[in-house]
């Protein structure tokens, strides 16, 4: 079974596999063209219910809903091998590598947006799982979604091979982060002052329990300072802790750095596995949406880890933030907080 989780490559391709490919999709059962799905407001709907063992290998979907923030509104999530709550939970557009209820498009390996204007949302986080696999949607929305189509691709084994975590991933909000006040301090002292070691007050990306290893996330930042001074977001450091660390063992050197950006980027860039799709205004203004996969360096845990990163140096500034972060792990997981609702969800214009 290891040869069919790892396929990929172009050098793999030649390999024969004893696998059988098998998609679930909104096609019309009638043979039409009604190749979608209609969901009504307030209701959830499963799209995909899978029995067995196999590997989800790519979703793709797009959607027709009048909802000025649909894709906040509309929450997705997944069921592996029938436990009661999900790995998988997060606003759609969010979970699909953008937030602020944005489509736009970009590329990542495992994440990506696609023409027309970014609406073609792709998956490739493989997903493996040995019973059952259930994706749900809910609309949350203030209206009907009235199409929403999809695919999703799997591959259909006899058994799964020991040893591999089940997928996960999860949306996170605060806004604002609570900074510090600027009276008294000009300009710069606000910026870079103050001392930050224990990662007191960072933004957490995730915290998690259990055994697996940290694949990366997609972090969003309304800048919410309005200004004619230097108003840079970042200098936050990332601060990664591993199995109960009280201080990190994996500690950054600021906000871009942990992106592989560097000097306070303001061009839109977007490479396999990390990029700036969304750079922000003038003077680094309104929204800006990073992500970072950590495909080819994963972070492992044994027990726990906790993902965070400070807003502004040593937490100084107060922005809006939110983010997904995506994982693997053995069951059963941590139980998330529940999911803020859909008017919470919401961002700023």
């Amino acid at each position: 079974m290891a040869e069919m989780l790892n396929f990929g490559s172009l050098t793999s391709l030649p390999k024969l596999r004893n696998v059988r490919r098998r998609r679930i999709s909104s096609y019309d059962r009638k043979g039409g063209n009604r190749d979608y799905v209609f969901i009504p407001k307030g209701t959830k709907t499963a799209i995909a219910s899978i029995y067995g063992a196999g590997c989800i290998k790519h979703i793709w979907v797009t959607i027709r809903c009048s909802d000025k923030w649909y894709l906040r509104k509309i929450l997705l999530r997944m069921f592996w091998d029938g436990e009661d709550a999900p790995s998988v939970e997060a606003p759609i557009g969010d979970f699909f590598g953008i937030g602020h209820g944005v489509a736009h498009n970009f590329i990542s390996a495992p994440l990506q947006m696609s023409p027309e204007n970014g609406k073609g949302f792709n998956c490739w986080w493989p997903m493996p799982f040995s019973d059952k696999a259930l994706i749900e949607i809910e609309n949350q929305c203030d209206t009907d979604v009235q199409a929403f189509y999809y695919y999703v691709d799997y591959e259909e084994y006899s058994k799964l091979e020991d040893g591999l975590g089940r997928f996960h991933a999860y949306w996170n909000r605060e806004n604002p982060t609570r900074g510090v006040p600027e009276e008294g301090l000009d300009n710069r002292q606000w910026l870079f002052g103050g001392e930050n070691l224990d990662g007191s007050g960072n933004y957490v990306i995730l915290e998690a329990e259990g055994r697996g290893h940290y694949v990366g996330c997609n972090v969003n930042i309304h800048n919410l300072r309005e200004t004619n001074e230097f108003n840079w977001y970042g200098e936050g450091d990332d601060m990664i802790f591993i199995d109960g660390e009280k201080l990190p063992s994996l500690n950054g050197t600021g906000t871009e750095d942990y992106y592989c950006m560097a000097w306070c980027p303001t061009q839109e860039y977007c490479a396999p596995f990390y990029g700036l799709p969304l750079p922000g205004g003038p003077n680094w203004s309104g929204k800006i949406t990073y992500y970072r996969y950590h495909i080819l360096d994963p972070i492992y845990f044994e027990k726990s880890i906790k993902v965070t990163i400070e807003h502004g140096h040593a937490n100084r500034r107060s922005d809006d933030y939110s983010s997904t972060a995506y994982w693997y792990q053995t069951e059963p997981h941590r139980k998330y907080p529940p999911i803020r609702p859909a008017n919470e969800r919401i961002p700023r214009d």
